[in-house]
């Protein structure tokens, strides 16, 4: 059995404002939240044990996924108190697991969804003797990511961070935030005290000679962090272009929860998810979005590429592109907001009063 630490101890500040209640792995993706699917994931690749290091909204976690049976998962919490980065979130959980010096740990970060083969990480990671393995996926432009090149056999040789010059992109790979540490090298990790794993044990492990291992895995990557990505990941789950065993319901256009009432002729398209207990009125058209719980949508309204949290109202023939807005936000009828405009939660905008905004 491999055991595995999920970091979901983030604060989400560039998803607010729908992390303002709401943990980010807890915000649902694809009728579920977030964290389901990287918990079904884990267990279908045979993972059985797994320590949740929370922190920021500690105690929404255990109430709504318990022991972990449910998922046939035997699952564990260990909340921060003050705030210890990845590496001191992963050395304040190790008393919890199970694993012998030189057996495998899977860590994950609770904000990435990905097509991961996780069995083959864990293989390289054995086969090749490394005392870390990384997943590393090849990125277009690697400017906002830590770049890790590798030699020919995979061995990692260094670690660089954010490179901003074309002299200093050496490699399109970069640190994918999945990994396997052997139980020894999570013990040598200082406790009490925040540590980053990617700026201070990575390039420590490698000065002092240890072997890193990286694994090229190109599947399916998407980092969360931010709104428009949120809404991307859970309607590529939807259409199927995400992997994940957990969305509830088949596979389409769209997915609408039991619970959901949807008019008759509105049209849901591009992956649009109706969680439970909304109602979308006549005519509504919604492309690529997340109608969170018990939300509701006037008629005739226009919604694209947009997440509108739980239990606000959109009024009728409001038109949103790309907008973000807040749980119980009432947005009047015949408002128009685009551009990635953020509507903090509980606002009132009153009808015909917007016809454009962006955060730009």
């Amino acid at each position: 059995m491999t055991e595995a630490i999920l970091l979901v101890g983030g604060k989400g500040t560039r998803l607010r404002p729908l992390t303002v209640h709401t943990p980010k792995p807890m915000v649902p993706a694809a009728g579920v939240p977030f964290l389901t699917h990287q918990l079904a994931r884990a267990r279908a690749a045979g993972v059985e044990h797994i320590v949740l290091a929370t922190s920021y909204l500690a105690e929404v976690f255990e109430p709504y996924f318990g022991d972990g049976s449910a998922l046939g998962l035997h699952l564990e919490y260990v909340t921060e108190q003050e705030p210890l980065g990845t590496g001191g979130a992963i050395r304040n959980v190790a008393s919890r697991l199970h694993s012998g010096p030189d057996d495998p740990v899977l860590i994950f970060n609770g904000d990435i969804l990905t097509g991961l083969d996780i069995a083959a990480l864990v293989d390289t990671h054995r086969t090749s003797g490394a005392e870390v393995s990384l997943h590393l996926t090849r990125v277009e432009d690697p400017r906002a990511f830590g770049l890790v090149p590798t030699d020919d056999t995979g061995r990692v040789t260094a670690f660089l961070e954010k490179p901003q010059t074309p002299e200093e992109i050496v490699t399109d790979q970069i640190n994918a935030g999945a990994y396997v540490f052997n139980r020894s090298v999570i013990d040598t990790i200082p406790a009490g005290r925040p540590v980053s794993v990617e700026r201070e044990t990575f390039p420590g492990l490698l000065a002092d000679g240890a072997h890193l291992q990286g694994m090229v895995d190109s599947t399916y990557w998407l980092d969360l962090g931010t709104p428009q990505a949120f809404v991307r990941g859970s309607a590529d789950l939807v259409l199927g272009r995400a992997p994940s065993p957990a969305v509830p319901g088949r596979r389409g256009d769209r997915l609408v929860l039991e619970t959901a009432e949807v008019a008759a002729d509105a049209k849901l398209t591009g992956g649009t998810v109706a969680g439970p207990r909304t109602v979308i009125g006549p005519g509504a058209r919604i492309d690529g979005s997340a109608v969170l719980e018990g939300a509701v949508i006037g008629e005739g309204a226009q919604i694209r590429d947009s997440l509108i949290g739980a239990g606000a109202r959109i009024g009728a023939r409001t038109v949103l592109d790309g907008a973000v807005i807040g749980d119980g936000a009432r947005i009047g009828a015949d408002n128009e907001l685009r551009g990635g405009i953020r509507i903090w939660c509980d606002a009132d905008i009153p009808a015909a009063s917007v016809r454009f905004s962006s955060d730009q």
